[in-house]
Parts: structure tokens; C-alpha cells; sequence
């Protein structure tokens, strides 16, 4: 049986908490006449004696005890939810700690002058680096995350925003020169770009149209640890490189780079933002987290049929 009147509850458990209706009654502010109205309609309501009532005593039943257990319980719960509600209704403010790797924060910046326009009295402070972060031992609020697999730890929550892929780009200039590749073969004659700090040989594992993988040995001309640094450099016609799709969804889109051998790709990875706690989240961090998530999302791309 539901209950209709969940102020019915507070007035029982004050009723219980203080000994009395009159007690209650001063408690509350409210007549003491009213209150015992309003019990007598729930326990009409249950089919049970909640209290027993005299001139000298007041004595709550047992089944009245164990009513009013339960009723403490709902009324915290009640108020948790009325709490939650009150915070998703304040405007966001204060500061919020935010971390992503250098692939994301061209992305994130591109939409944040109309989200600090639309959030005053929010103040972001963003740390970028590919280090993992801990978010509560460095009092991060949100962190981007681009994982092969999820291996956050239990007590942060994930909000998955995509899956992007890495693929062979190079610029129309260079293509124009050296001509279109048919295979992975044939990229042997074409100068690469590759992600090492150290010398030597470098190995690209991709997926081909069939879910075939190959992995494709090659010393290339240009190497860097940072593929920001080889995106310019593709796009200035150094080399073929093998960029995250962070890194090439803009010059795809607006024709600086181009897809080479567009049916091969890499494994899928998870991109991902993680934060410390659903419940109680600020309305600041959840208005970061919704901002970034939209930020991040690339959608369909409309590079596919290149």
C-alpha cells in the first residue's frame, strides 16, 4: 500500500522522536491537534495502531517501533533525492580540475569559449599530458582517457564517449608526387613518420577489410614522441603517418591530409572519461562532463568515404 502523504511519515517520526504529539508540536510549530489528526489518518490508512493514547501516557505500539525504523530510512532517502534535485537546479560554479592527453584538447578548446560564456561562474583549470593521472590523490575532477580496455579502478565512474581508430595519413602534395598506394606493399617506396624516442625500426599493426591484421616493418625518415609533431609534419608532405583519429578528424575533414589504403585500420579504442562519484556530483563537474563528452564525440566522420 502507498502511502499519500509522505509528510504523514515525518509528522509519526517526530511525534516518536520526541516522545509526544505535544512535544512534537513544539518542535514543529504546528498544533498539537493537527498532528494527531494526521496520525490517526495514517494509521487508518495502514490498518494499524501506531501509538497508544492517553492523558498519561504515550506509548508507541511495536508494530508503530518498526513502522517508524523504516519510516527514518525513507524519510533520509527522501531527502537525499530532494538534496540531489537542489544541486542539478543551482547554477554551476567554483573550480573544476580537468586532465586530457595533447590528442584531445584541440577538441575540447574549440567549443570552450561558448561553454564559459554559458557557465560564468565556472573556473577551469586544465592539466594536458599523456601521464595517467590520479584523480584523488591529485584532486582531479575529470579525466579523458583513450584505452585499448577499461582498466579504471572500481570507485571512479566511466562515461564512454567513442571508439576511434588510427589510420594511415598523408598529404595530397605527397600523393600527388609519389602517386596512390594499392598495398601495404607498396608504402615501402613512400618516406614514414613514426612515434619513437629511440632509433631504429618501427612496427604498424593494422586491421585490413576482412579483419586480416598486418603489421607493416619500416624505418621512418621522421620520428617523434608526440603526434602532434607528426601531424604537422604530414600535413607539410614529409611522410605517411599513423595517426589517432583525434589527431586527424580536422585536416581529413578540411582536405590537409588524406587517407591512405582507407580500408586499413587499427584496433578499436575506448575513449573514455572518468570522474570520482555520481552521487553528489557538483553541477559544475557534471556541466564539464556533459561539455566535454559532446566535445569529444566525432560523430559520424565524414571522412569515411574518402
Amino acid at each position: 500500500m502507498a502511502i499519500d502523504d509522505l509528510n504523514d511519515l515525518r509528522l509519526f517520526a517526530a511525534v516518536v522522536a520526541n516522545g509526544g504529539f505535544s512535544a512534537a508540536g513544539r518542535a514543529l510549530a504546528i498544533p498539537k491537534s493537527r498532528i494527531s489528526r494526521r496520525i490517526t489518518a495514517l494509521e487508518d490508512q495502514l490498518g494499524v495502531r501506531l501509538v497508544e493514547r492517553s492523558t498519561r501516557r504515550f506509548n508507541v505500539t511495536e508494530i508503530g517501533q518498526d513502522i517508524f525504523r523504516h519510516a527514518r530510512a525513507a524519510l533520509e532517502q527522501a531527502d537525499t533525492i530532494e538534496e540531489a534535485a537542489a544541486r542539478l537546479r543551482a547554477e554551476p560554479q567554483g573550480l573544476v580540475r580537468m586532465s586530457c592527453p595533447p590528442d584531445a584538447d584541440r577538441l575540447i578548446a574549440a567549443g570552450l569559449s561558448a561553454f564559459l560564456a554559458a557557465n560564468p561562474k565556472i573556473r577551469l583549470q586544465m592539466i594536458i599530458s599523456n601521464r595517467r593521472v590520479n584523480l584523488i590523490e591529485e584532486g582531479v575532477d575529470v579525466a579523458v582517457r583513450v584505452r585499448e580496455r577499461l582498466d579504471t579502478d572500481a570507485d571512479l565512474q566511466i562515461k564512454i564517449v567513442g571508439h576511434p581508430v588510427s589510420r594511415l595519413v598523408a598529404s595530397p602534395s605527397l600523393l600527388e608526387k609519389l602517386g596512390e598506394p594499392h598495398s601495404l606493399a607498396d608504402l615501402k617506396r613512400f618516406p614514414t613518420l613514426g612515434f619513437a624516442e629511440l632509433p631504429g625500426l618501427e612496427r604498424w599493426t593494422l586491421l585490413g577489410p576482412e579483419n586480416e591484421e598486418e603489421t607493416l616493418v619500416h624505418e621512418p625518415r621522421l620520428a617523434a614522441s608526440n603526434f602532434t609533431f607528426l601531424r604537422q609534419a604530414a600535413i607539410d608532405g614529409h611522410g605517411v603517418a599513423y595517426l589517432p583519429e583525434l589527431q586527424f578528424c580536422d585536416p581529413i575533414a578540411d582536405g590537409r591530409l588524406r587517407l591512405v589504403l582507407p580500408q586499413w585500420k587499427s584496433r578499436e579504442s575506448i575513449l573514455h572519461l572518468v570522474y570520482t562519484s555520481r552521487r553528489g556530483l557538483l553541477p559544475a563537474v557534471r556541466a564539464v562532463i556533459d561539455f566535454a563528452a559532446n566535445a569529444l564525440d566525432l560523430g559520424a566522420p565524414t571522412w569515411s568515404s574518402q
